[in-house]
């Protein structure tokens, strides 16, 4: 178990892995594929914790509603530092939109 306890509102960013034929802006660590057709890269999600598993899993909730099961200690999963809370906070969903749906 990771030293890290995360509880119901934390604000975390998830890195998700993505493919596509044209990565946006945001794309970090593109790699073309073998063929050349897509790319591989990641994109940083701004989520939030609305539920602690007993399995120490996290159920994590975008701005959309939309839900997502990771795992509390995965190397994708972390807190936002001081300035991403600040000048990031428009992208992580507000409380109305985590609680409830």
């Amino acid at each position: 178990m990771t030293s890290t306890r995360w509880k119901p509102g934390d604000r975390a960013i998830y890195r998700m892995q993505k493919r596509s034929t044209a990565p946006g802006p945001r794309a970090q660590d593109v790699y073309p594929a073998a063929s050349g057709d897509t790319y591989t890269y990641l994109v940083d999600k701004y989520w939030v914790v609305a539920e602690v598993l007993d399995d120490g899993q996290l159920l994590l909730r975008t701005r959309r509603g939309k839900q997502h099961t990771v795992a509390g200690d995965g190397p994708r999963l972390r807190r936002p530092n001081w300035w991403e809370r600040w000048f990031l906070a428009s992208r992580f969903p507000n409380a109305s939109t985590t609680a409830g749906s």
